[in-house]
């Protein structure tokens, strides 16, 4: 049981990324506090799944097919996530 809660729990933090498109769409969206701390904010948590993913498929011992594809995407995510996060902490002090 606890196995198939750790993969819809890594399923769903695949999609969670992907809903900043449509929130993008909103006027309010694009204005500069809030686009910011929704970047942060999707970084973070990308971040966070990347590190769940991981710990789950190599602690948590989830070794199936789909929990391996997760974990490749969920990794791909915070390193994205983590670049995004060091380049505009770069661009605060250069």
């Amino acid at each position: 049981m606890k196995r198939n809660i750790c993969i819809v729990i890594a399923t769903l933090m695949l999609i969670v990324p992907w809903t900043i498109l449509p929130l993008r769409t909103f006027d309010w969206a694009l204005q500069s506090p809030v686009a910011e701390i929704m970047v942060y904010g999707y970084a973070a948590f990308m971040i966070f799944s990347g590190i769940f993913s991981f710990l789950v498929y190599t602690k948590g011992g989830v070794k199936n097919t789909w929990m391996q594809v997760c974990t490749v995407i969920n990794g791909i995510y915070a390193v994205g996530a983590a670049a995004i996060l060091c380049m505009t902490i770069a661009n605060l002090f250069f």
